[in-house]
């Protein structure tokens, strides 16, 4: 039997929620706070998205949509344009690569995985940032936001567990 128009409309609208849930966590990350030097040291709520995404769904967060969501972070957060796209492509095309380990293995593992996956993320990240400023950035910020993007990370990734659950059924 066909599906409807209906049916095809809500099959394409819960599959495209990642990518849209993913741009409002970048304007989210972008909020200022008037939290003196937060903005420096701010967990990056997108990585964790794109990261989990890549190892349970990489399907509804296309290369394209990633690439997209790392240029407009770059511009609302003034980052120099381009790394964070970079970046997150990185982290996404490594872990794709590797989902195949992260099949029906425990949250510890995922975790772990994301722990390194942004320890690479942190260093290419300061890696772009001192090339094209052309000096040493400070890496002690970079540290601080490592321990909050591991910190967040299960929260995060408990919230687009249940949210997978219940809204975006496997076809």
């Amino acid at each position: 039997m066909k599906p409807t128009f209906g049916q095809r409309l809500d099959t394409i609208t819960r599959n495209s929620l990642p990518v849209l849930f993913t741009l409002v966590l970048v304007v989210v990350n972008v909020v200022p706070l008037h939290i003196p030097g937060f903005s420096r040291i701010v967990p990056v709520l997108p990585l964790m998205a794109i990261y989990h995404w890549a190892v349970y769904r990489p399907e509804l967060m296309p290369p394209l949509a990633v690439f997209s969501i790392g240029v407009i972070h770059d511009i609302l957060s003034g980052a120099p344009l381009g790394v964070n796209a970079l970046v997150f492509l990185t982290i996404y095309g490594i872990v794709v690569f590797q989902q195949r380990f992260f099949t029906g293995r425990s949250f510890i593992i995922v975790w772990l995985g994301f722990g390194i996956m942004a320890l690479a993320a942190a260093v290419e990240s300061w890696i772009l940032v001192s090339i094209l400023s052309e000096s040493i950035v400070e890496p002690r910020a970079l540290a601080f936001q490592y321990i909050l993007n591991v910190g967040f990370f299960p929260l995060l990734a408990w919230l687009f567990m249940r949210w997978q659950h219940f809204y975006l059924r496997s076809e």
